[in-house]
């Protein structure tokens, strides 16, 4: 599923402009983006939180120069599903 998709859905289940739910969309997306790059947070109970991870340093290789570099320490966006999310995908989507 994409963006237009998601769009094109909630568009027609609630009756409203394709343009109005995207700038929504848009603007949710954009709140979240600003709030992990000022460092905090977002939590959407019953679905789940956005959160900044940190990573540690850590030695990597450089296999073409046969070589090992230093990779620093650095926070990288994630996201934790909430447990019903979780349960609920368990529950419905056939194992592959």
């Amino acid at each position: 599923m994409t963006k237009a998709d998601i769009v094109a859905n909630i568009s027609e289940k609630l009756g409203m402009e394709k343009g109005d739910v995207q700038a929504t969309i848009e603007t949710f997306m954009e709140e979240v983006k600003t709030s992990l790059e000022s460092g905090d947070n977002v939590y959407l109970r019953g679905f789940g939180s956005f959160v900044v991870k940190t990573r540690a340093e850590k030695t990597g290789r450089n296999i073409s120069k046969n070589t090992t570099i230093k990779i620093p320490a650095h926070n990288i966006p994630a996201f934790k599903p909430a447990k019903i999310f979780v349960e609920g995908v368990k529950s419905n989507v056939e194992v592959k």
